[in-house]
């Protein structure tokens, strides 16, 4: 096992009773709009089609308010173990769990924005300890990222996705982990890109949800599922893509909303738990609650909602956005889940991904699929860094 070097401190996080009681105080006096005017009875009405509708999002605050309890949480996060060290002047929180496997290999997660690493404490276990001796075993490292969670907020410009990666680099030599795997979906996926084209003597090789394709690729050649993707991309960003805009060019306004209003809040990011995973109606279909609201919680008691959303601003189609020259030459695992929200080809992922050693195409999921299908996803997951170690040997 790994020794971490003495930067590497135990961290416990609690919040205030004074934090959680003006959180239900809060709850108690939102202000809220009328009802959405959408039909209710016509056959194809859509109930999500303006946004939250008012009934749900009256549930899921009553349920918030009366039930839901952040400190279960708090001793989940416990049990795998929180750990901090400063990087580049700041302050990184981290799940760390190891394996009690001798051949278990260090892996990296990295989540996205409106994620946290909420959506990775089912999984840790099955994935330190599985049950089949023949399945792989991976040390866990799950870092929030800067101005997300637990870990300090910037207060210089210049936190972008390859700062980012650079600093994982750091965390993971910290923790006694000079090579090592990588997995990210979302921003996280982004990061994992940059993290095996730039810094391939450390990483092994990698897993992302998130295939990036280099700018420029025309559709010929493509079938016609593969174009029905890049279409759908395409109008995902221009109808549906207005947050990352408002986060990618003006993140302090939008953040006062969600920094002083929980229902503001709630409402920001269980949109998109709705409309970018695999369900009918409501994303309680697939994902509980519980888990939805602690990532809510984790983003209101941290008062990150303008820090997390400037990573949009840093990164998001601006200079500092990901290279469009990078390579990732080594092993790569790649899937892509039906309902994500992007969804690239593999003749486009081929361009940068050289080294493709296991594309996945699953019949369910979508965006949080760690949430959404975790058994698949750990199954998935498993099977694809499996792959990658094999190609590596």
């Amino acid at each position: 096992m790994s020794r971490p070097t003495e930067s590497v401190r135990a961290f416990h996080a609690k919040a205030t009773d004074a934090d959680l009681d003006d959180l239900r105080e809060r709850l108690v006096t939102a202000r809220l709009p009328e009802m959405e005017p959408v039909p209710r009875t016509a056959i194809d009405s859509d109930r999500w089609s303006q946004g939250v509708p008012l009934t749900e999002l009256v549930n899921v605050t009553d349920y918030w308010r009366t039930e839901y309890n952040w400190r279960a949480f708090e001793e989940r996060l416990d049990r795998i173990g929180q750990y901090s060290t400063s990087i580049e002047g700041l302050q990184i929180r981290f799940l760390h769990r190891q394996s009690t496997r001798k051949d278990a290999t260090p892996l990296i997660l990295t989540h996205g924005w409106p994620g946290s690493i909420a959506e990775f404490i089912d999984i840790v276990e099955e994935l330190t300890e599985p049950v089949d001796p023949a399945t792989p075993a991976f040390h866990i490292v799950a870092p929030s990222l800067p101005g997300f969670g637990f870990s300090d907020k910037p207060k210089t410009p210049g936190w972008d996705v390859g700062k980012i990666a650079s600093a994982w680099v750091t965390l993971m030599e910290r923790l006694g982990y000079g090579t090592f795997l990588a997995h990210g979906g979302d921003w996280g996926g982004v990061i994992t890109t940059v993290l095996a084209g730039r810094y391939p003597e450390n990483v092994l090789g990698i897993h992302t949800t998130l295939a990036q394709a280099p700018p420029g690729l025309t559709t010929e050649g493509l079938t016609p599922t593969e174009r029905q993707w890049t279409e759908d991309t395409r109008n995902f960003y221009r109808d549906r893509g207005a947050y990352a805009k408002q986060q990618g060019t003006r993140p302090q306004t939008i953040g006062y909303s969600l920094v002083d209003s929980p229902v503001g809040l709630l409402a920001w990011i269980l949109d998109k738990f709705a409309e970018w995973s695999d369900t009918l109606d409501s994303p309680f279909e697939k994902i509980s609650r519980d888990r939805i609201l602690d990532d809510v919680t984790l983003y209101w008691l941290t008062r990150t909602g303008a820090s997390a959303a400037r990573i949009y601003f840093e990164s998001h189609g601006g200079v500092n956005a990901l290279d469009p020259e990078l390579c990732v030459d080594i092993p790569s695992a790649i899937t892509i889940y039906p309902r994500d929200i992007e969804k690239c080809p593999r003749p486009w992922a081929q361009e940068r991904y050289r080294q493709i050693v296991r594309w996945a195409e699953p019949e369910a999921g979508g965006h949080f699929p760690s949430l959404e299908v975790p058994d698949h996803f750990v199954k998935d997951l498993q099977q694809g860094l499996a792959a990658v170690l094999a190609a590596r040997q």
